[in-house]
Formats: C-alpha cells, structure tokens, sequence
C-alpha cells in the first residue's frame, strides 16, 4: 500500500525524466540564441539591451554569454560534463536575473528563476545514466 500512496514505481524513470529536463533545457538554450549567432545585427540588438540594463562590456559580454548558452545547451543535451554547464548557466542566469528582472514581478521573474532552478539542479544532479559524462567514468 505504501507504494502506492508514494508512486515508488516512478523512482526507476529518474534517468529518463533527468534525460527530457537536459534535452527540453538544452534546446530551449541553443534555439534562443541561435539567432543571436547567425545575425550579427541580432547580437547588436543583444549587446544594446545589455547596455539598456547596464550590463558593463556589453559588446563583450553579450557574445559571451550568447556562446555559454549555446555551449551549455548542447553539452546538457548530450550530458557532457553537465555539472560544469549547470553551473556555468547557474551563474549566468543569475547575473542576468540581478540585472534585468529584480524588480519585476514573480510572474515575469518565473522564467529566469527556472532556468536558474533547472541548472543548478543539473549541476547538483550530472547527467544521468543516458549521459555521455557516464561514458566518459
């Protein structure tokens, strides 16, 4: 009956729900800067909503962040060295959390507050047993 009431049946889909969270995480990650990396004029625009929120080096800064993201995203949806990502976004998001959102309301906060949750959870977790950082122990 505990099982029941508990759902302990579900344990055993860990590693697969751990397999959809990087692979939905990723590529949200890759798909919302890949505009940024294929039009210079987009990385401008970037570069300039940093400077409006009064990011220093923005013209620095937005490339460096846009290639973490795009980086980050594709090693969590291969699970490589996930731990590195999530805390590379972790860091990330927070700044971007600090400087943009803080003083919005928790409506408009939530996105960058998950994104936030979702890396540190990856880096705290790794990659699961479908992981290439598994391959590579």
């Amino acid at each position: 009956m505990k099982k029941l009431v508990f759902l302990d049946g579900l344990a055993g889909l860990q590693d697969v729900a751990l397999l959809g969270l990087r692979g939905l995480t990723g590529a949200f990650l890759v798909w919302g800067v890949w505009d940024n990396i294929a039009d210079p004029a987009r990385m401008a625009e970037f570069a300039q909503f940093m400077r409006q929120f009064g990011f220093p080096a923005a013209d620095i800064l937005a490339p460096v962040s846009v290639w973490f993201q795009f980086v980050c995203g594709i090693l969590f949806i291969v699970g490589l060295f996930t731990r590195w990502a999530g805390l590379l976004m972790a860091f990330n998001f927070i700044v971007g959390f600090l400087m943009v959102h803080l003083s919005d309301d928790f409506r408009a906060q939530f996105p960058a507050l998950i994104l936030i949750a979702v890396s540190f959870y990856l880096a705290a977790a790794g990659g699961g047993r479908f992981a290439a950082d598994r391959l590579l122990r």
